[in-house]
């Protein structure tokens, strides 16, 4: 009776021990994912703050909250299963989704750049912020949940990459947690983005220290949401380019001639490595994301000159038809 319950109790340890490097493997697996799509996560984090510029400070965790929900049932709900029954049955659409969103990435990345040089996406938010249109809570939300739907659509499909070669269940299992982890992530920040001026008003009223404390975060946040920017677009172009580098080499097998831009840059990653000594890991490491950077923006300063730069037959139209009125008016 004792060896029988010796050798039950032993018998549970070996569960236990299994169950515990599996938790171990999916926290591991779930944490190499999350990494794979920081980019898109810096990008997540230095958007999403804009939707409550102009808001009652009181209401503005409400809208993040609201945000947040609708941003973990997107990922739950409808991207994760969507994206493991593809994994399921359609496993070689993987890489070319991937890489329209790497596309998508590249482009919103360039957009950005050519917005603040043109000016033209400033001009609009600011004429919109002097006229006081500031969209009521409603539309706030459902907009920011559509933007973050495609964002976090692109952090589940790249997290799915990463783990593509595991077992279904322990797939859905990471990709759960992926979800649930960045959202809190991303929105937790967030909302410690937006009270930080209302934490540093609140500290600048008391006396010495605490006052500059406080003076100081008030100081911080615009230089704060303006490095995230930065980031965030320097991520978005390195994390596509990156995207695209690599599935450009898997689709090689297709057609050869794709392998050239991953050999290029495998091959100067390689020299900087040995040439370099004990910073050789580091500097090859730069090396790459510099030659992903590179396509990055090369890709999505074709795909914002189509969209925005090359005129197009509808524009000409109309301004065509302008000119007549124009005329008419003199």
């Amino acid at each position: 009776m004792a060896g029988g319950l010796f050798a039950l109790l032993d018998d549970v340890a070996v569960l236990a021990k299994a169950a515990a490097a599996s938790v171990d493997d999916v926290a591991a697996a779930a944490g190499r994912a999350s990494v794979k799509a920081s980019g898109v996560i810096v990008d997540d984090t230095a958007v999403t703050p804009q939707y409550v510029q102009g808001i009652e400070p009181k209401r503005e965790l409400p809208i993040i909250k609201t945000i947040a929900i609708g941003s973990l049932r997107n990922k739950l709900l409808f991207i994760l299963p969507a994206a493991l029954l593809l994994s399921q049955f359609l496993p070689v659409a993987l890489t070319p989704l991937l890489m329209v969103g790497g596309t998508y990435l590249c482009f919103e990345g360039v957009e950005k750049i050519w917005e603040r040089v043109s000016g033209h996406g400033e001009d609009a938010a600011g004429k919109a912020h002097d006229e006081g249109q500031v969209a009521d809570e409603k539309t706030i939300t459902s907009g920011a949940i559509r933007t973050d739907f495609i964002l976090s659509a692109e952090i589940m499909v790249i997290s799915l990459n990463e783990v593509k070669d595991e077992p279904f269940v322990t797939r859905a299992i990471i990709l759960a947690v992926v979800a649930v982890l960045i959202t809190v992530l991303v929105y937790g920040v967030v909302a410690l983005i937006v009270k930080m001026d209302d934490v540093g008003l609140h500290l600048a009223k008391g006396d010495g220290a605490r006052a500059g404390l406080g003076r100081g975060l008030v100081a911080a946040m615009p230089k704060l949401l303006s490095t995230l920017s930065v980031v965030g677009i320097a991520a978005m172009i390195w994390v596509g380019g990156h995207i695209l580098l690599v599935g450009l080499d898997e689709l090689s097998e297709y057609w050869s001639p794709l392998h050239h831009p991953y050999e290029w840059v495998h091959h100067a990653e390689e020299a900087v490595h040995d040439a370099t000594g004990a910073l050789g890991g580091v500097l090859g490491w730069v090396t790459n994301t510099i030659g992903s950077a590179i396509l990055g923006f090369l890709v999505g300063a074709v795909v914002v000159a189509i969209m925005h730069v090359v005129p197009r037959k509808g524009g000409h139209d109309e301004a065509a038809a302008d000119a007549p009125a124009a005329d008419a008016t003199h």
